[in-house]
């Protein structure tokens, strides 16, 4: 079982900057691609950012630019940058990585931080 372990929310102006880290433990195999995700009340959760194995990431259009994820393959750690926070930005953010196992994919999922950014 996949343990996550994020950290690094809080409440920020407008304009400025956030650091999340997402901490995974106990997989006896292979972690995947790793994510984070956002949610805010009445919304469906969204993809932010993911960065694969190899370390490619990709973003959505909305945080291009100002987001940036990156991981520690050797700590199994993914970081979420973010910077020019935007009120729009407000959410909790959960942290989601793939473990594969013989060519099948287990999900994980964090417990969330949340993230608040004031106009």
């Amino acid at each position: 079982q996949v343990q996550l372990v994020e950290s690094g929310g809080g409440l920020v102006q407008a304009g400025g900057s956030l650091r999340l880290s997402c901490a995974a433990s106990g997989n006896r195999f292979t972690i995947a691609s790793m994510d984070w995700y956002r949610q805010t009340p009445g919304k469906q959760r969204e993809l932010v950012a993911t960065i694969t194995g190899a370390g490619t990431p990709n973003y959505a259009d909305s945080v291009k630019g100002r987001f940036t994820i990156s991981r520690d393959n050797a700590k199994n750690t993914v970081i979420l940058q973010m910077i020019s926070l935007k009120p729009e930005d407000t959410g909790a953010y959960y942290c989601h990585v793939q473990e594969r196992r013989f060519g099948i994919l287990a999900d994980y999922w964090g417990q969330g931080t949340q993230v608040t950014v004031s106009s």
